[in-house]
């Protein structure tokens, strides 16, 4: 069974984008703004994840 330990959201309001995370472990949430040019680049940081530097961690 998977337990979910953190979320996360990419909120857009009038142009400004936030971070909004959630820790369900303490059951606490962290917001962080970010800037435009971190969204577009959004999907490369997500492929580094998948990529096979990364393998060895799984």
């Amino acid at each position: 069974m998977e337990t979910p330990l953190y979320s996360a959201e990419l909120v857009e309001e009038d142009g400004v984008f936030k971070l909004v995370v959630t820790d369900h472990l303490r059951d606490t949430v962290q917001i962080s703004y970010v800037p435009k040019r971190a969204v577009d680049k959004l999907p490369y940081f997500l492929s580094l994840l998948d990529s096979r530097q990364f393998g060895a961690f799984r």
